[in-house]
């Protein structure tokens, strides 16, 4: 089949999203099928990908987004560059905001079934990340009502926002239990399916069959994602420096706060903070194979936590400070914070720096590796859209 994906950043910029979607594409094509990607143009200097389609678009802040202006002129744009790549049967949505609109808007206007995977906390990321949050939420829904005409008054909140769209979808789904379970109570879709974000099979059967490293006797640390203030960077090197721990502390990624990072990194004692930056997919794996233990500190922002599992897979326990993550994982492969201060934070670095050296901490060995692998979940991903295909084709006849 033919799948069209819609993203709201190019698959080659930072982040979750879009490590789960080239894996995604990669594993679709592996299994025979087509695969075509459309995003904002790439601001960087990039190798031209023919399976990505990059429509015109503005920039979004300093960093490496941009955004499209849904319309026609995108409409037009986007139909022509599809006309080349044959054939569509399903159009898969991983977006949203203006790339969600324009995906739905192509689905509508080619009576194609639509497949929409949630990957973000709406509620809070827009409060977590932008000014002025609620005219931020409020633009958002006046531009989907004026873009789908959806006939209704505008979204005034995420939840409703994200309802708006999946009137018009077959299936939705989500990387985690949690989120779906969450989108389900508020009312975004009756029923949401779960498929998680996946490991590379290659590269995390290529890790697990080297010889476990033996423990370090200085604890490593890792800490990844982005530098933003959602996933709670600079209070972790805080809640550090008031542990006092004796570690080493790998942090990778890259973001707004970098320059802040670098300093409380540079100011700090014992504990060793090094400012690893943004580094390939295979290299960050190999980190988590290598790592102690991984530390993940934002809250009540992660759908799925997909570092966590990721670490999981290759052995690597975490700390995490978001006990919805917890509910995907078995019991007794994690350290959870007592509370959500910084405070509770650096007791909980304290406790498990202490149980790495003598031993006694957390294991993942009741974590299947295999469960998490993205053969899995593209097995799984392609079972929705022939379900999603033949649910539209019956409505349709």
């Amino acid at each position: 089949m033919h799948c069209v994906i819609f993203v709201d950043q190019h698959p080659d910029t930072l982040g979750g999203m879009q490590t789960s979607v080239r894996l995604q594409r990669r594993f679709l094509e592996l299994a025979g099928h087509q695969v075509t990607i459309v995003s904002p143009r790439h601001r960087g200097k990039h190798v031209q990908d023919p399976s990505i389609i990059e429509l015109p678009s503005i920039p979004l802040g300093p960093g490496e987004y941009s955004m499209c202006i849904p319309g026609r002129a995108s409409d037009k744009t986007l139909g022509q560059a599809i006309s080349r790549r044959g054939p569509v049967d399903v159009v898969h949505v991983q977006a949203d905001f203006w790339q969600a609109i324009i995906g739905y808007r192509f689905a509508r206007q080619h009576k194609l079934p639509v497949v929409h995977t949630m990957h973000n906390r709406l509620d809070v990321g827009i409060a977590a990340t932008m000014p002025c949050p609620g005219l931020v939420q409020c633009g958002f829904g006046l531009a989907q009502k004026a873009f789908l005409r959806t006939g209704e008054k505008a979204a005034a909140n995420a939840w409703t926002y994200l309802a708006r769209f999946t009137k018009h979808a077959q299936r939705v789904t989500a990387p985690s239990s949690h989120f779906a379970r969450l989108l389900q109570d508020r009312g975004v879709f009756g029923h949401v399916e779960v498929v998680p974000n996946g490991m590379d099979d290659a590269i995390a059967v290529e890790l697990l069959a080297q010889p476990a490293a033996a423990p370090n006797p200085r604890p490593r640390l890792a800490w990844v994602g982005r530098f933003s203030a959602e996933k709670r960077l600079l209070p972790f090197l805080d809640a550090v420096a008031i542990a006092d721990i004796d570690a080493e502390i790998h942090v990778f990624g890259d973001g707004a706060d970098r320059a802040k990072a670098e300093a409380k990194a540079k100011a700090m004692g014992v504990p060793t903070v090094l400012i690893r930056g943004k580094v390939p997919y295979r290299q960050m794996l190999t980190e988590l194979r290598r790592a102690d233990a991984l530390v993940q500190t934002s809250q009540g922002f992660e759908t799925q936590g997909m570092t966590v599992f990721e670490a999981a897979a290759l052995g690597t326990p975490s700390l995490l400070s978001d006990s919805s993550i917890a509910e995907d994982l078995p019991k007794g492969a994690y350290w959870l914070t007592e509370g959500d201060s910084i405070e509770a934070l650096a007791e909980a670095l304290g406790r498990c720096v202490a149980q790495l050296k003598d031993g006694s901490g957390p294991d993942t060995d009741s974590f299947d590796s295999a469960s998490f692998l993205q053969s899995r979940q593209t097995a799984l991903m392609v079972t929705v859209y022939e379900e999603a295909i033949s649910d539209f084709a019956g409505r349709t006849v």
